[in-house]
């Protein structure tokens, strides 16, 4: 019984979202400064939070990454490795609540770590409760050492990478109640889905890339660079917006003293990022939906990051990455995709993405691929990064893979070899060495509690090639590319649970998938399987050949097995998984009139076994 509780009205046993479905939302108004000289950014967050739980709720909790980069941090201490560097988180100068149309009230908080926990004077109230929480706020943001959120200099001026820059609500839901696991570093994120109203306010001299949508263009932009907006809607080449003879422009913006504020919106969305410099280029192009629609596609980067072969390519890899997986998979849902050049160097937020500065060529390519690839995973399918990062990465790094077959005509493909198994090595015999390292952690691991070792290879790697395996080997591409699909579809917007994929894609495909679930995730279960003995039947050729096959690990597959004729010619035919269900050992008879050279199991080394010596025997 691999399932080990029923499904239910929240969380169906086919593994759809249930018929009482529930989901809390937060919706944000948020209003920020940076002041260039100090780093400094300051704030007042608007946070309107709806109880949809069937629970009241006699407290709330929020998030408070930044409080990450204080110097008695938890996260300074669970790797071992100490950050020299720290700032002083979150200084708060009030937080106020709001409820039922009274006046703001004084909040009764308490902050440990990462974390918020507003005491409330009143429950609210269960099934569409509303709540208003007002803080303002200011904190310095890191410099390099920030890792996910940063600034730094370049020739033209400093570029800062904003994230985790507001207090966020802690996701409740049915599976944790109050998920409040503290931000180490490795987890990343679980979040509400709401509609987003910020405003970012800079320099004149500076632009700022934002998720979501510009809606003032007319008092950031000049009258130049909204008409080149307009064609790069309409061109699948990229158009661009500020060149970089026009950086150090004054007539590139639109006035050169004080300071402007930049309002965007995006809706239904868990989060946003911005970038902001002075040294920004800029380009964009459209991208092309699945039933007509249209997106837009841009990059912002600095002189330093240009070139043919780098990022004057970013929008280009961008745009082909998002119409890949909007066909493949899910519709990309946002107005616009931005990919923004900077030392946080690989990490994604809904509708943007920082990248490296320095990335060119396939590396530039498979980052811009995969960053934007987590749109899909976690943005529109709002897994728990925190507690499962196979959900996250593992999934991307999966349908990254499809992504550089299908651009340009596979310029970059195959990124299997190189993601997984540096040097062109196979994939499946670099995931069996993951497997058979006995310190290695299961997919099920949390990501903190992930060594830095093993990080990429179980929380990237592993989940990754597991979903090879079940496309490519056991169910088939076309069963698995629509039950991945319903999966994607059903839970859009929503917060699955591990059970939910196992129940979703058993049902959709039609197969009994515990086996898999159970030695590919809950467990680093090994496999080899070997070819022990190949005859003649009765010593006559014209009577076939007896193969006897073993499974001599915990693992199982099905398989290929290839019979190579002395002639040149081949015979292949398949071994379903249920060949292992009662049998570690099987024997049988392949009804061959010629003369055979040699019996091989898994000819295309597609399975993860790490000891292929004994996949291949002699005829006796």
């Amino acid at each position: 019984m691999f399932h080990q509780t029923r499904g239910n009205e929240v969380h169906a046993a086919n593994g759809n979202p249930g018929a009482k479905h529930w989901q809390n939302r937060a919706d944000y108004q948020l209003k920020v400064a940076i002041d260039t000289a100090s780093n400094e950014l300051t704030g007042t967050a608007v946070i309107t939070y709806t109880n949809n739980s069937p629970d009241e709720l006699s407290y709330l909790w929020l998030q408070l990454d930044q409080n990450t980069y204080k110097s008695d941090a938890r996260s300074n201490y669970f790797k071992g490795d100490v950050p020299k560097q720290h700032t002083t988180g979150y200084q708060f100068v009030s937080v106020e609540t709001v409820a039922d149309k009274d006046k703001p009230t004084k909040a009764n908080y308490i902050v440990t770590d990462t974390r918020m926990q507003i005491r409330l004077a009143k429950p609210l109230a269960a099934n569409g409760g509303k709540i208003n929480i007002l803080v303002t706020y200011k904190y310095t943001i890191p410099g390099e050492f920030g890792g996910r959120t940063d600034y730094f200099k370049t020739k033209n001026g400093k570029i800062y990478e904003v994230a985790q820059w507001y207090p966020r609500m802690c996701v409740y839901d049915d599976a944790q109640g109050w998920d409040t696991l503290p931000f180490l570093g490795s987890g990343e994120f679980y979040l509400e889905y709401g509609d987003f109203d910020y405003e970012v306010t800079v320099p004149a001299n500076m632009l700022v890339a934002g998720s979501g949508e510009l809606v003032n263009p007319k008092e950031v932009l000049t009258a130049v660079q909204m008409a080149r907006l307009e064609e790069a809607r309409n061109s699948d080449k990229t158009v661009m917006i500020r060149s970089a003879s026009e950086i150090n422009n004054p007539a590139s913006r639109p006035t050169a003293k004080g300071t402007l504020t930049w309002h965007f919106k995006m809706a239904n969305t868990r989060d946003v990022a911005f970038g902001a410099s002075a040294a920004y280029i800029w380009d964009a192009a459209r991208v092309n939906l699945p039933n007509g629609k249209k997106s837009l596609a841009m990059s912002v980067y600095p002189v330093e990051s240009a070139g043919d072969n780098a990022w004057n390519r970013a929008t280009e890899y961008l745009k082909g990455s998002i119409e890949h997986f909007s066909k493949k998979w899910f519709p990309y849902p946002y107005p616009t995709a931005i990919n923004e050049a900077g030392v946080a160097g690989g990490m994604e937020y809904p509708g943007i993405v920082f990248d490296g500065i320095n990335d060119k060529g396939k590396e530039l390519f498979w980052v811009t691929a995969h960053e934007i690839g987590h749109n899909w995973f976690p943005m529109i399918v709002g897994s728990n990064e925190r507690r499962y990062g196979w959900m996250d990465e593992g999934f991307n790094t999966f349908i990254d893979i499809y992504a550089s077959d299908a651009f340009n005509k596979g310029e970059y493909a195959p990124k299997r070899d190189d993601e997984y198994a540096p040097g062109g090595t196979n994939p499946a015999d670099e995931i069996a060495k993951i497997i058979s390292d006995p310190k290695a952690p299961v997919i099920m691991t949390t990501p903190d509690a992930t060594p830095e070792k093993y990080r990429h290879p179980i929380t990237y790697f592993k989940p990754a090639f597991g979903l090879v395996l079940l496309r490519e080997q056991i169910l088939g591409k076309e069963r698995f590319d629509y039950a991945f699909r319903n999966y994607t579809k059903e839970w859009a917007f929503k917060h699955p649970q591990p059970e939910d994929f196992f129940r979703s894609m058993e049902n959709a495909a039609g197969e009994d998938l515990s086996w898999f679930w159970r030695g590919w995730y809950f467990n680093n279960y090994a496999y080899d399987a070997a070819v022990t003995n190949v005859h003649y039947n009765d010593k006559d050729v014209k009577k076939g050949i007896s193969v006897t096959v073993v499974n001599k690990d915990l693992m199982a597959f099905p398989m290929n097995l290839e019979v190579k004729y002395k002639d040149g010619g081949e015979l292949r035919m398949h071994l379903p998984v249920e060949t292992w269900l009662q049998n570690q050992r099987i024997t049988f008879t392949i009804p061959t009139t010629r003369a055979v050279d040699f019996v091989k199991l898994d000819p295309d080394n597609a399975l993860p076994d790490y000891n292929r010596t004994n996949n291949i025997a002699k005829i006796k």
